[in-house]
């Protein structure tokens, strides 16, 4: 059932007939509707659990100003407050980001971290070319026009910045260039980081290396690291099965 929290600015979706245990956080361009499966499968027992809508996706309006994961963090605080326990934070790809956001800055309200497929940290910057370079010097002297530099920037830009526009593109600008080096060593929850092995958009490695800086913590408990053979990407709907088990073992 779809729900409004945080006094109307965030909609979601609840499972279960008792106060959420778990909140899902879904990745760019998705909705709550990925973790259906995960949550509340046919047949299966429902989680006492909150899927949200992310600001700018599914039913939940757009940020005023561009946005950075601290901000979509700060946004759901209310929503954590509303629940009134410490939760299992699921944190799904751009959700992943969110989350290590809101278990840094409220430690207390989350009592396991799952991560999947979560672009915590930033790959290495690659250098525009000398041609690309020299055409936004063009454009920023208004020697090129901005509607040839649009179309330049698209022909560039990922899948998910093509599909963006207006203040949700500065948005995926602005988390795509963060990294959470700082916030993983600080982790004080059991952390599980699930990732699909064929996943291409947020390899591997990254979960490896947050896995070591996660285990950095003085105060962490536990860490651990489950790879899913034969997924990618969207590991809880190519995976729901795995995705329910991480969560149970962290509840």
């Amino acid at each position: 059932m779809l729900q409004s929290f945080a006094g109307g600015s965030i909609f979601g979706s609840t499972t279960g007939a008792g106060p959420p245990r778990v909140i899902a956080l879904h990745g760019w361009g998705r909705t709550h509707g990925d973790f259906t499966m995960v949550l509340a499968p046919p047949g299966g027992e429902p989680l006492d659990a909150l899927a949200i809508d992310l600001p700018g996706f599914g039913a939940t309006p757009p940020p005023p100003s561009p946005w950075g994961s601290a901000d979509y963090a700060r946004a759901l605080l209310p929503v954590l407050e509303e629940v009134g326990e410490p939760v299992v934070l699921v944190g799904h790809s751009h959700g992943g980001r969110v989350a290590v956001s809101l278990a840094d800055m409220v430690p207390g309200s989350v009592a396991g971290l799952l991560l999947i497929g979560a672009p915590i940290l930033r790959p290495p910057s690659k250098r525009p070319s000398a041609s690309y370079r020299v055409i936004r010097w063009l454009n920023k002297s208004g020697l090129y026009s901005d509607a040839r530099m649009e179309a330049l920037r698209r022909q560039r830009g990922s899948a998910d910045y093509r599909a963006a526009s207006g203040v949700m593109r500065d948005t995926l600008v602005t988390v795509v260039n963060e990294t959470f080096d700082d916030e993983l060593g600080r982790l004080s929850m059991p952390t599980t980081f699930l990732w699909g092995a064929q996943d291409t958009d947020v390899p591997l490695w990254i979960a490896e290396q947050g896995v070591a800086l996660a285990r950095r913590s003085a105060s962490q408990p536990h860490v651990a690291l489950e790879v899913l053979p034969g997924i990618g990407h969207l590991v809880p709907t190519g995976a729901p099965a795995a995705t329910r088990r991480a969560i149970e073992g962290l509840l």
